[in-house]
């Protein structure tokens, strides 16, 4: 085994042509490709004998390996990161794949329209499809609103600048008034326009002390127990949700059922949801990670294609991505996943300006 991961250079045109044969053929079919079938597709003619000595210096190389002695080769994670950075192509984003992603963003709120854009990804691409909601905490608020429920319940209803609404319960202060509730209300949205949650709770925290004789001892208690309650469940850095969606179609690739259950379990605990940003921060554009590449989940043997996507502010808010077997079609995954991402960027955009 080499001391280090090859390189295309390394390769003769005859092994890269093989080389390249051997991983379209696997990402195909997902089944092993042997020398006689490879005779048959090259572009120079040669013997079942001397492909099989090139798949030997290429195994010998680390980017393909047999399941058994007498299968064919298959890529290696190693074999699959090289043809991904080197020899993928890259197709386009057809007209029905484009009008179908339109389509998930066309109405409503933009919680709903994540999640239809991930069912709509799930759908074109065959796979798991992911989406990282927005940061609440970085996002910028337009209004605040104070619900009396009864005596002992209220709600803190904030409403941000890309259209999403969050409302959280909480107990107010003894003997609140329909007074209190306007002037509390009034009070937190004249400050809140324009800010994100963390700078309304310093703001106010900065107004209540410097008004603290001209504001009503109830609007003041309604608005610190409103806040407070954000504060708590809901603290920098913290992500809404991530959304999943397509994981059945995981299912259809029975080649091994105990991956993917474990894949599965994983998206359902939703574990280690804020790494899955992480993937994506810095990023230009698409990131591809290959097997064991991806810390995310327990087992490897699966990929994920991930990209960020930007807030109006060029600011890198959440994701979007696909995961699936190690066999993906890449060359279709890759600008669906892209074009998807540049569209939830335009659709926050266009609602913080609504």
């Amino acid at each position: 085994m080499p001391d280090r991961a090859p390189l295309l250079d390394d390769l003769t045109d005859r092994s890269r042509e093989v080389f390249r044969r051997v991983v379209e053929s696997y990402l195909d079919t997902g089944q092993p490709v042997g020398s006689r079938t490879l005779t048959r597709s090259l572009t120079e003619r040669l013997s079942a004998a001397t492909v099989r000595n090139v798949m030997q210096d290429l195994e010998f190389m680390g980017l393909l390996g047999h399941p058994h002695v007498s299968a064919g080769r298959v890529p290696t994670e190693a074999g699959l990161r090289l043809f991904v950075d080197g020899l993928l192509e890259v197709g386009g984003v057809d007209g029905a794949a484009r009008e179908r992603l339109d389509a998930s963003v066309a109405d409503g709120e933009v919680a709903a329209a994540l999640d239809r854009v991930g069912a709509a990804l799930a759908g074109l691409t065959r796979q798991a499809a992911v989406v990282l909601a927005p940061k609440r905490d970085g996002a910028p608020l337009r209004h605040v609103e104070f619900v009396s429920l009864s005596p002992d319940r209220a709600l803190v209803v904030l409403v941000f600048a890309d259209g999403h609404v969050e409302n959280r319960l909480f107990t107010p202060p003894p003997g609140q008034t329909p007074s209190s509730m306007r002037e509390a209300a009034n009070f937190v949205s004249a400050l809140a326009h324009g800010r994100t949650l963390a700078e309304l709770r310093g703001a106010v925290a900065a107004e209540v002390e410097a008004r603290r004789q001209e504001i009503d001892g109830l609007a003041r208690d309604l608005v610190e127990r409103g806040l407070a309650t954000w504060a708590g469940e809901a603290g920098p850095g913290q992500v809404s949700r991530l959304i999943v969606r397509g994981q059945g179609h995981l299912l259809e690739d029975s080649a091994d059922l105990d991956r993917i259950r474990s894949l599965l379990d994983d998206l359902e605990r939703q574990s280690d949801i804020a790494s899955f940003l992480d993937l994506a921060h810095g990023a230009e554009g698409v990131r591809i990670f290959i097997g064991s590449e991806n810390k995310l989940f327990s087992l490897g043997g699966s990929s994920l294609v991930v990209s960020p996507y930007m807030n109006a502010d060029r600011t890198v808010v959440g994701a979007v991505g696909v995961i699936g077997p190690t066999r993906l079609n890449y060359g279709r995954v890759v600008p669906l996943v892209d074009y998807t991402a540049q569209l939830v960027g335009r659709l926050l955009a266009d609602r913080s300006q609504g």
